[in-house]
């Protein structure tokens, strides 16, 4: 079944718990591929999508986020971001999160339609990450996408927004 944009988007949520089977290589590079779609600043691309399955590397990256529903997830996409290829505004202002950041929701939205889940991961120790995964100057780990297939156990949370009178405005 495939789905509509608008189907995806309002099915994109959270997962924290996932189950043992490890999506295949084609379905993460599909979700892979979807960051490098992405759009980002003067189109400097400042990022590096690091899929991880391998189980050592795994324990590494679990020490940086030691959560419990964490470790369920087989594979993470690891976001890396470089500040030295990243567009910078005249005052200075570092676009690099920013293209980050649109092309993770490009990768989850892509792990939804292909039936995987994802979660947003931001809240991990950074020196622990950054050694995992082995940083250069000018890098940080920005983003942990645990990805997989949802625990159909696990209830789902209703997404709870504000409406949309409260965040949309018009100047005519």
């Amino acid at each position: 079944m495939t789905m509509t944009l608008d189907e995806i988007i309002t099915s994109r949520t959270s997962i924290r718990k996932y189950t043992s089977q490890v999506p295949s290589k084609d379905l993460l590079q599909q979700v892979a591929e979807a960051a490098r779609q992405a759009p980002s600043a003067v189109n400097k691309q400042p990022w590096r999508v690091v899929i991880v399955t391998n189980s050592q590397k795994l324990a590494e990256l679990r020490l940086a986020y030691n959560r419990e529903w964490f470790s369920t997830a087989q594979a993470i996409i690891v976001v890396i971001g470089n500040h030295n290829q990243s567009w910078h505004r005249a005052d200075g202002k570092d676009h690099c999160d920013i293209d980050i950041a649109i092309a993770t929701e490009h990768m989850a939205l892509k792990a939804t339609d292909l039936g995987l889940s994802t979660c947003w991961v931001c809240n991990f120790d950074p020196e622990l990450a950054n050694r995992a995964m082995n940083i250069s100057d000018g890098e940080e780990v920005c983003v942990f996408l645990p990805i997989g297939y949802a625990d159909p156990e696990t209830p789902v949370k209703p997404h709870q927004r504000k409406e949309n009178k409260d965040i949309v405005s018009y100047i005519e």
